[in-house]
């Protein structure tokens, strides 16, 4: 339980030290270039707006997912827990999952067990939930007798799960690793940027859509610029974090690279197909200038388990899948005792 609140060697590595500080920098000059462009009149009056409002949001939400990260594996865990439900929230208002009571119950109830597989640092459990979780899915949408829609209701409760179950809590897994702050901060650091650096390359030199259809406001300048600044930026902070590990090789690092880089563009474009297809714009309104949680943090639903097993394949890190016996405790505290 101790590990679990160790606030020891939060700035202990360079990229989370450096990170922190690169961001409370950002928030310091955004506003004063943004009144140097307004000056220059470089900024439309939509522009400038939108600028200001996402800035305040980022003022906010900036501050409070540093803290997260850095504190402790405890808090690291119980935020992604807490975005994982937002993100699920949203996501059923949107698709209309929220009318069956019981199948969104059940996928909540499932992406709370994740987190707690994390907290128990139960990876047996972690990786038996998807299996097990659709399992119930499926036997649940039997129950109110109403075959008419069957494979819609478990298919949109099956994608939830998946994504805010099991992808996103991806995130919560790596704070079982002792020297998860950096990665965490690299991961979420990059998944934001990507979407900075495809607005502004966008902005600047975006013409061509490349996904018109499915995300019309990107441009293959922006998705490119993006590519160009996160898979670099990435594979140095990867150097960094997994130096002298077997990772720490340029092919494996720039394969790093690029996979966040990637997996942060197709996050976005899978919200976005999903936003497309039942015809909304935003998945939310709670971030003012970024629409819900599940738009400013889609880009992590795919990076999060791609970045896990490719740095867990070539040895990045080991995770000790040792219990930290947590349902052993409870139970013990109940009455029950035995094994767990």
């Amino acid at each position: 339980m101790n590990e679990l609140l160790d606030t020891s060697g939060m700035f202990e590595s360079p990229v989370a030290r450096w990170g922190a500080v690169a961001a409370g920098l950002a928030l310091l000059v955004a506003p004063l270039l943004t009144v140097v462009l307004e000056r220059l009149r470089l900024l439309g009056e939509k522009t400038r707006k939108d600028i200001w409002t996402r800035y305040f949001t980022w003022l906010v939400l900036a501050p409070v997912m540093i803290a997260a990260v850095l504190a402790c594996p405890a808090s690291a865990i119980a935020g992604v827990l807490l975005v994982s439900l937002l993100c699920y929230r949203e996501f059923a208002r949107a698709t209309g999952l929220f009318r069956h009571l019981l199948m969104s119950v059940i996928v909540a109830g499932g992406i709370i067990l994740t987190a707690w597989a994390n907290l128990d640092n139960w990876y047996g459990l972690y990786v038996a939930l998807p299996a097990l979780v659709l399992t119930v899915l499926s036997a649940a949408a039997v129950l109110p007798d109403e075959p008419k829609g069957y494979l819609q209701r478990v298919s949109l409760a099956a994608v939830a799960f998946l994504l805010f179950g099991t992808g996103m809590n991806y995130l919560g897994l790596l704070a079982n690793y002792p020297g998860y702050r950096p990665i965490l901060m690299l991961l979420i650091a990059c998944s934001q940027l990507s979407d900075i650096a495809a607005y502004c390359f966008g902005k600047a030199m975006g013409r061509r859509k490349l996904f018109p259809n499915t995300s019309p406001n990107k441009t293959l300048g922006g998705h490119v610029g993006a590519m160009i600044v996160i898979a670099p930026l990435a594979a140095f902070a990867g150097h960094i974090i997994f130096k002298d590990s077997p990772i720490d090789t340029p092919l494996r690092l720039a394969g790093l690279g690029l996979i966040i880089a990637a997996g942060a563009q197709l996050g976005d474009l899978v919200i976005g197909s999903i936003k497309r297809d039942i015809g909304i714009k935003d998945m939310g309104a709670t971030l003012p200038g970024h629409g819900g949680f599940l738009d400013r943090f889609n880009s992590l639903l795919l990076i999060a388990p791609a970045a896990f097993h490719y740095i867990n394949f070539f040895g990045g890190f080991d995770i000790p899948i040792t219990r930290r016996h947590l349902f052993q405790q409870l139970l013990d505290v109940i009455g029950v005792g035995g094994a767990a």
